[in-house]
């Protein structure tokens, strides 16, 4: 385990880069495919890292109390290195409902990872809906627990759910992008 802190090249302003992913449930995603909400919290995550396994909770919890903001785990860890991250144990998560997320989608090639600049797992990424693209609002930590032991100081996602809000009420995100930590994403050789 490599402990990484994320670093962005997205900044707030910047348009959400496109993928194309397919998730749990077999069904194929873009970005657009949330274009009925508001807001949309893209998380980059993994089944077998403490730090994304310690935040399930609160993303899940994100996911079931605003009806308004998508959030979609996406997972860019090699499976091949990294069994425990493969597409099937995804499925297993979901199925079991330790992972409740609007979508779970699998980055097979890590290339949307590293078009949003994710360096870690979990890395957040909070959109807002402006004239039919998703722009960047806040790309922070979900709350001040940075280590799995750790219990947050506002809550679980706290940090998250003020940004969530202030981008449903059409304001500005006054939270600074303070980085998350977890481990480094585990990137498929090419």
């Amino acid at each position: 385990m490599v402990q990484a802190e994320s670093e962005s090249e997205l900044h707030r302003g910047d348009v959400a880069p496109d993928f194309r992913l397919d998730g749990t449930d077999g069904a194929s995603y873009t970005p657009d495919s949330f274009a009925d909400n508001d807001a949309l919290l893209v998380v980059f995550t993994c089944n077998h890292c403490p730090y994304a396994k310690a935040k399930f909770g609160a993303l899940n919890a994100i996911a079931a109390d605003y009806d308004d903001c998508a959030v979609v785990g996406i997972n860019p860890n090699d499976a091949e290195e990294y069994p425990d991250d493969s597409y099937e144990r995804m499925c297993e998560l979901v199925d079991d409902g330790t992972v409740a997320y609007d979508a779970y989608l699998r980055d097979d090639d890590a290339s949307v990872a590293d078009a949003y600049g994710a360096v870690c797992t979990p890395d957040p990424f909070l959109f807002g809906r402006e004239d039919g693209e998703w722009v960047l609002k806040y790309h922070g930590r979900l709350d001040d627990a940075l280590n799995p032991d750790d219990e947050p100081s506002g809550g679980p996602g706290s940090e998250a759910r003020r940004a969530i809000d202030a981008v449903l009420a059409g304001e500005d995100v006054e939270l600074d992008d303070n980085p998350s930590r977890g481990c480094s994403i585990k990137w498929p050789e090419a």
